[in-house]
């Protein structure tokens, strides 16, 4: 398992930006992908943005063109930058990361959330 610790968060005023952090740590076999999820109050818990292979990235229709996910290997780190944000776009965020362990087993992290918050 990989362990995931996610910064970042905080209160943006509408048209603002944040930039997300995700570190991670511990060995594994191989992370095929990494991604961002999103969970506001009341609603189910969805995909913002992923990134496979380091190049190929995935993003949610609602924060095209707004949102970025890059990944920096030699520091095993996520990035979300996020910009023009919506009062919409408040939720707590989690970095997702799945692969496969050293017992060639698939495996599926979850970090702790950071909260992000768009209000005037």
């Amino acid at each position: 398992q990989l362990q995931l610790v996610e910064s970042g968060g905080g209160l943006v005023q509408p048209g603002g930006s944040l930039k997300l952090s995700c570190a991670a740590s511990g060995s594994v076999f191989r992370v095929n992908a990494m991604g961002w999820y999103r969970q506001a109050p009341g609603k189910q818990r969805e995909l913002v943005a992923s990134i496979t292979g380091g190049v190929s990235t995935n993003y949610a229709d609602s924060v095209k063109g707004r949102f970025t996910i890059s990944r920096d290997n030699p520091k095993n780190t996520v990035y979300l930058q996020m910009n023009s944000l919506k009062p919409e776009d408040t939720a707590v965020y989690y970095c997702n990361a799945e692969g496969r362990n050293w017992s060639f087993k698939d495996f599926t992290s979850w970090g702790q959330g950071t909260q992000v918050t768009v209000s005037s």
